[in-house]
């Protein structure tokens, strides 16, 4: 079908460089090369070296040329030790003494050097693998903790490249096997009583497994933490995303909303260009390596590994499992539009290597807009619906790709879908509320969103933007800070960006026409059964998207200020929350998955909280109790609070209990062992899935409490539900004064209702907030 179309339409869209120099050309290209490669030779060495510095060596090896020509009496034993080194050199004594000093400090001075790197090396990791700082509070820590984070900034340095922390960060250690068993006990407690016979049951196998199976486990778990980055993130990515066999959309991709209510412009295209552009800038930072890694306190780096995979990565179908692939720069230097279902392939680079500008971005969406209304006649309905097949099955995906695109012009398309930087997805859509525009952002219309792609931007007719994420590369708060960046200039520098039409302002280093590359359309061969597939996956998808019940919503009663004067950690206050809310809801307690991260550890990514336990439960039957006074019940609230904020801090530790776990089951299944205990743990289902959205991840990031900014921070983003009779909750506490939550569940489930949910739960903070009310506790 598109060979016949494209016979007896026009040409396809592109400029025809007629005229241009073939040496100019090679010379351009290899510019580019030749600049991409000192930034990654620079950064190598940059890395290699930290957290010493260069001029580390440069100032030793003054010191000892200044000791050798000088030769002070002071400093004989030193100088003794440099002579002795310039005879072991051989370096001739006719030389000249500044000759032969120089040579000899250059080699004595490198070797030093190389020592201090890894003395400060190995001495900034053991400092990393104290803990002891995260169960202090900054205001109130011990002088030895005080004195530690001395000594880490001392030995660190100071701004390190993007990955400069990596070869200093601790490995995540396995946690003791014991401990692991004993805590996912006390987990299920409050779910299954205390004295259940279902308890009696778990703790004798948990007998039975640390006696005979759970040692060998354990052992090769030990074996696999010395020698690998992490013991578990490659089972992880590996078994829960890549082998996963469910649909992207709602199973596993993720959306991120843009400003809570302002917005810079109604212009949908100046909207898209900017978005665009500022995504390129970040890009550059991260492939230059200048995006500083995140620090805890101001301190402690975090492991940046994610952010390497974020631009230029798509996950491919397979019949077993799928595989992320990542582009290299040199053949990913472009973006794919979707305008009506019709996809081009947009430049990013104008032909002279440079990053094309926001103004000339502006214009050639503007282009893609006319030319999409051109020609949507010429295309099917099934063409313009591909991107349904990447919502479908995963087997069934990888099946029709390889049946049908693994040659000829659909082999071409899809090889630019692809390795495409990103996608960006021009909607016709407008949503006024927070949960329309999340579920757009969420499933789409179920046929323009590539899911497979690591990133896909939404831009909607009004201006308003958003993102859809692949969640097998790398986590959400690593997409957020990316983010930030473009949020934070837009709210702060608006005026720099966008005139007072709403247009991109053209700025002295907008491109030159002549030099970009127009848009090209992507063009597609459908045959009838593909065709047939492509319906039978809008069918699939759509019915998926009918069954999510989903609701987000901003609670403007009181925010984080409130929680900080009742002397609770405010994650822990609203975990407590949706502990009494579902207990309203569904009339009993249930297992519950809080998201924490494990980035103080190299390759860390998540780990769980099981914010269930014996004092949430107890703190949650009090106060439904209307017997029991107020002082008793904020007593067992700060009991259940201070050990969930224990819980969570442990998990961020590496001591949770579900990763451990997950590990020695695949350690079991790989030495075919079918080992009923952890299967049975593994499998009981996560009712109420939970996440908290971190914000501010920016050091220039503008206050949220600011009032001229209150109205511009994003309400973050949300995800599904894990049970299909549960609920996914992701909340948002950006500041003193508000809340956002994303409560997700299916409408086939008689279980759930998210808009009940999320009534029950602003009640329930209210009614949280009326305990303290005229309390002197």
């Amino acid at each position: 079908m598109a060979e016949a179309r494209s016979a007896v339409s026009e040409p396809r869209v592109g400029r025809i460089e007629e005229g241009r120099n073939p040496k100019e050309d090679f010379l351009l290209g290899l510019r580019a090369y030749v600049i991409r490669r000192f930034f990654r030779i620079r950064n190598s060495i940059k890395n290699g070296m930290w957290p010493t510095k260069l001029w580390n060596l440069e100032v030793l090896i003054g010191l000892l040329s200044i000791l050798l020509v000088t030769d002070w009496s002071i400093a004989q034993p030193i100088t003794a030790k440099l002579r002795w080194m310039e005879e072991c050199l051989h370096i001739p004594k006719e030389w000249p003494l500044l000759v032969r000093s120089l040579l000899t400090s250059c080699v004595a001075g490198f070797v030093f050097f190389i020592i201090l790197l890894y003395i400060r090396r190995y001495s900034l990791r053991i400092l990393l693998s104290y803990r002891g700082w995260m169960y202090e509070q900054p205001k109130t820590q011990a002088l030895s903790t005080v004195v530690w984070g001395l000594l880490v900034k001392l030995v660190s340095g100071s701004h390190p490249s993007l990955y400069g922390c990596q070869q200093s960060l601790p490995k995540q250690p396995v946690p003791p096997l014991k401990q692991t068993l004993k805590g996912l006990i006390e987990s299920l407690k409050p779910l299954y009583g205390e004295n259940s016979e279902i308890i009696q049951d778990l703790k004798k196998e948990s007998k039975e497994f640390q006696k005979t199976l759970g040692p060998k486990l354990q052992r090769i778990l030990y074996l696999k933490s010395w020698w690998a980055q992490n013991y578990v993130t490659d089972f992880w990515e590996k078994y829960v995303y890549l082998m996963g066999r469910s649909p992207l959309p709602i199973n596993s991709n993720y959306y991120i909303m843009d400003q809570s209510f302002g917005q810079p412009t109604t212009n949908q295209v100046a909207r898209a260009a900017n978005v665009m552009y500022q995504f390129m800038l970040v890009k550059q930072k991260i492939d230059r390596e200048q995006v500083e890694p995140l620090l805890i306190r101001n301190t402690i780096p975090i492991c940046m590994s994610q952010y390497e995979r974020v631009f230029s990565t798509t996950r491919v179908p397979g019949e077993e499992m799928d595989t992320l692939v990542h582009y290299e720069s040199s053949e990913s230097k472009f973006a794919i539009v979707n305008r009506k279902g019709i996809f081009y392939k947009l430049d990013m680079y104008d032909s002279n290597r440079k990053l094309v500008s926001a103004v000339s971005l502006q214009k050639q969406l503007h282009w893609i807009m006319q030319d999409a209304e051109k020609h949507i006649e010429s295309y099917s309905e099934s063409e313009r619906s591909l991107a349904a097949l990447t919502g479908t099955e995963r087997k069934e995906w990888a099946i029709l790709r390889k049946q049908y695109f693994m040659d000829g012009v659909n082999a071409d398309s899809l090889a630019l879908m692809e390795k495409a930087l990103f996608h960006v997805w021009l909607s016709d859509d407008v949503n006024k509320d927070f949960s329309s525009r999340a579920r757009h952002l969420f499933v789409g219309d179920g046929k323009s969103i590539w899911f497979d792609k690591s990133l896909t931007l939404i831009i909607s007719r009004d201006g308003r933007f958003g993102l859809n994420g692949e969640h097998s590369y790398a986590d959400a708060p690593v997409i957020g800070h990316i983010l930030e960046y473009n949020y934070t200039y837009e709210v702060i520098r608006p005026h720099i960006y966008f005139d007072e039409y709403g247009n991109c302002r053209s700025t002295p280093d907008d491109n030159v026409e002549s030099d970009l590359n127009q848009p090209s359309r992507l063009q597609w061969n459908i045959p009838s059964s593909l065709g047939s597939a492509v319906k039978r996956a809008v069918s699939i998808v759509s019915q998926a998207m009918d069954d999510i019940d989903h609701r987000v919503e901003g609670f403007f009663n009181y925010g984080k200020g409130f929680i900080k004067t009742c002397k609770v950690s405010p994650d822990a206050f609203i975990q407590m929350a949706l502990q009494i809310t579902y207990y309203k809801n569904a009339g009993k307690p249930c297992l519950t998955y809080e998201s924490s991260m494990t980035r103080l550890y190299l390759m860390g990514r998540t780990e769980t909280v099981r914010s269930l336990t014996l004092e949430s439960a107890a703190f949650v039957k009090a106060f439904l109790d209307k017997t029991i006074d107020k002082s008793e019940k904020i007593r067992l609230l700060r009991k259940a609070c201070e050990v969930h904020a224990k819980m969570y801090k442990d998990a961020m530790n590496g001591k949770g209990i579900d990763r451990h776990l997950f590990a020695l089951y695949v350690v079991s299944k790989g030495l075919d062992y079918d080992c009923h205990f952890l299967k049975k743990c593994l499998s009981i289902p996560w009712t109420l899935s939970t996440s908290q959205q971190p914000q501010q991840q920016l050091a220039s990031s503008p206050s949220c409490d600011i009032p001229e900014y209150r109205d511009m921070v994003s309400p973050g983003g949300g995800f599904g539900p894990v049970s299909d009779d549960g609920y996914g909750v992701s909340y948002m506490i950006p500041g003193d004064f508000k809340f956002f939550f994303h409560v997700s569940s299916k409408k086939s489930s008689k279980c759930t209702d998210s808009t009940l949910f999320m009534t029950q739960l602003f009640e329930t903070l209210d009614e949280m907030k009326d305990l303290f009310e005229n309390n002197a506790s």
